[in-house]
């Protein structure tokens, strides 16, 4: 067994989708309309889907917002160069709800930030910046 993907439902797929693919790096993979039951599907990630675990956003056409509820914690994400990658969401609109910096009680460099549904995506440092080196 192996994990396929993650389902978040998006109010708006295309806002979505640029911020998946063009903020945070992710293809689109496959998308496809259901008019019969008024809703699209749309298949994002790093890697082919046979291979990696990939995020499904489902927008249903008639169905503008959601409340993501307090059970939702957060989809995190590996980054080579933390600082860039906020710099870069920044740069392109995005919105960062945490700069970077240590968590709380450890030493493992962290992020977050929001898509704009408001899910958040957090962005951990794997590997030492540049700089730090």
């Amino acid at each position: 067994m192996r994990l396929l993907h993650t389902m978040l439902r998006v109010g708006d797929l295309e806002r979505s989708l640029v911020f998946y693919t063009d903020l945070l790096g992710m293809r689109l993979l496959r998308r496809k309309d259901y008019p019969g039951g008024r809703f699209t599907l749309a298949f994002v990630g790093y890697g082919e889907e046979r291979d990696t675990t990939v995020l499904e956003l489902t927008h249903n056409w008639d169905t503008a917002s959601y409340e993501i509820g307090s059970g939702y914690g957060h989809i995190a994400l590996g980054v080579d160069d933390i600082q860039a990658v906020c710099d870069r969401i920044r740069t392109k609109g995005g919105k960062v709800t945490r700069e970077p910096g240590p968590m709380k009680h450890g030493s493992t460099v962290i992020a977050f930030v929001e898509d704009p549904d408001g899910y958040k995506v957090e962005l951990i440092q794997i590997s030492p910046r540049p700089d730090a080196v």
